[in-house]
């Protein structure tokens, strides 16, 4: 199986880029936004604006992907991850909410609205190895999409 990225399911004819690597030395593979976004200028408590991507990960069983942000969009655009890292698990891929769709969570920092256009780098996903305990019981299957590890069945 390995690792690498998929259109996501509804996504096949809205002319999307798989992420790559520019560099060979680069860790990070580049993601887009699949869509125009505009990002309101952040108000105390209002939720992330949350960018689709239309891509979907799959990866080994001991891996995880890790989404970061452009080292550039606080400074230029002032966006910043509301979750810091995003993590997407390997049994997100496929998942029957949204099969497994990768977006982008921001607050936007600057006092007007930023707009992302179609096709914008707008993060980097970077795969990698985990560990688990010795003593680890992790048994339970997911059951949906985003924000679904919380969920009781």
């Amino acid at each position: 199986m390995s690792r690498g990225f998929e259109i996501a399911k509804g996504f096949e004819d809205k002319n999307i880029n798989l992420p790559v690597r520019k560099t060979k030395f680069a860790a990070g593979y580049d993601i887009e936004a699949a869509e125009d976004v505009v990002i309101p200028s952040f108000k105390k408590g209002m939720a992330p604006t949350l960018i689709p991507t239309g891509v979907k990960a799959y990866m080994e069983d001991d891996e995880v992907l890790y989404l970061y942000n452009r080292s550039s969009n606080p400074k230029k655009k002032g966006l910043i991850l509301a979750n810091s890292v995003g993590v997407v698990d390997k049994d997100y891929y496929g998942n029957p909410d949204n099969d497994g769709h990768i977006m982008f969570a921001f607050f936007n920092i600057k006092d007007e609205d930023i707009t992302i256009k179609k096709g914008e780098a707008i993060g980097q996903g970077v795969f990698a190895k985990y560990l688990v305990t010795n003593d680890d019981i992790a048994g339970g299957d997911r059951t949906g999409g985003f924000g679904s590890t919380d969920k009781k069945n």
